[in-house]
């Protein structure tokens, strides 16, 4: 027994992720479909050891007879396809921004917020928060429970895979052209991303922040307490995949560095691994194709009555996008808020 299952954006990295998610912790499928515009119809993707998968086009699919969709293309593709799919009876997981701010729409991350789901039930729509919220709410959590969080202030070093496919080529040709004394045009970035550092994701707003800036600022506060203030720095880095965060938080009363170690490290999906000596804690590269959020670096901020800082890694694919998707579907499975399985 499982679900009728379409992904919608396979072909994308993120896509692709959710598809090999989903084999590896053995969603209950009975049927699988992979979905992706025009230009990719045919595009073979595997599923599980045994599956091929053909793309099929987006345009022309019917919905009708689908229990689950994880949608993960454009915010605009979403904006037009989602609400077919929804009207066709399937539910739907949408890693977009395109709903995740609608009252009636609630952002998950099922280790933080499991019991929002049941906003779901109407419009059939649940959203994946955005990679950098997930992995930061995640470390937010289980402090919030203990002594409130009032204000946190973080740094992001975003890896290019968190702007799709195309921005890691771009960085793989760039490296490989500097070589050659060929850089090659930016197209993905505004400047080169090659060996350098870009203060600037996603497009600029009146107050001078990013949208990627503000996402992280009223996702947080939706997700986990409207009282939050959140001032972030979204940088984009040279790195393929992992997002790395520094996070500095005031509490509104006293939490000590052991206390926040230890409920960090009962949470479940954080590892904790902060050893103060050479190497002592975790970096991008050693998260990529791993689950869990990595905690490293804790340590009391003196500037505040009561203030911890800390490092926060994970990778952006998994965790950031495609698993935590999964792990929505799971849940949504586990409450019965599919469509009956077939036989």
């Amino acid at each position: 027994m499982g679900y009728r299952v379409a992904v919608v954006g396979a072909t994308g990295a993120v896509g692709r992720e959710i598809i090999k998610t989903l084999a590896e912790r053995n969603f209950p499928i009975d049927s699988i479909v992979a979905l992706a515009s025009g230009r990719s119809l045919g595009t073979e993707i595997s599923f599980g050891e045994k599956t091929v998968l053909k793309v099929q086009s987006l345009e022309k699919y019917d919905f009708k007879g689908t229990d689950l969709a994880l949608f993960s293309p454009t915010a605009a593709v979403s904006a037009v396809h989602v609400p077919r799919a929804t009207a066709a009876g399937c539910m739907v997981v949408d890693n977009t921004s395109q709903f995740r701010m609608e009252f009636d729409v609630p952002l998950v991350v099922p280790e933080v917020n499991p019991n929002a789901l049941a906003r779901a039930a109407k419009r059939r729509i649940v959203a994946n928060p955005n990679c950098s919220t997930i992995q930061m709410v995640m470390a937010l959590k289980p402090l919030h429970d203990i002594a409130r969080v009032k204000r946190v202030v973080v740094a992001t070093y975003q890896a290019v895979s968190g702007a799709g496919k195309e921005a890691m080529d771009e960085l793989w040709s760039q490296t490989r052209g500097l070589f050659v004394n060929d850089v090659g045009v930016s197209e993905q970035f505004t400047k080169q991303m090659a060996f350098n550092v870009i203060p600037h994701i996603d497009a600029f707003m009146d107050d001078g922040a990013t949208r990627e800036e503000w996402k992280m600022a009223v996702e947080t506060r939706k997700i986990l307490d409207p009282d939050i203030q959140v001032l972030a720095t979204c940088v984009r880095v040279p790195v393929f995949i992992g997002h790395g965060e520094a996070v500095t938080v005031e509490f509104e009363s006293a939490i000590t560095e052991e206390q926040a170690h230890q409920a960090l490290h009962d949470f479940p999906g954080i590892i904790v691994l902060d050893k103060r000596d050479d190497g002592g804690y975790v970096t991008p590269v050693e998260t990529t194709g791993e689950d869990a959020v990595y905690i490293s670096r804790l340590r009391r901020d003196p500037t505040v009555p009561h203030g911890l800082a800390f490092w926060c890694v994970a990778d952006n694919l998994r965790k950031g996008a495609a698993l935590n998707a999964v792990q929505i579907a799971e849940l949504l499975h586990e409450r019965g808020m599919l469509g009956k399985p077939a036989r």
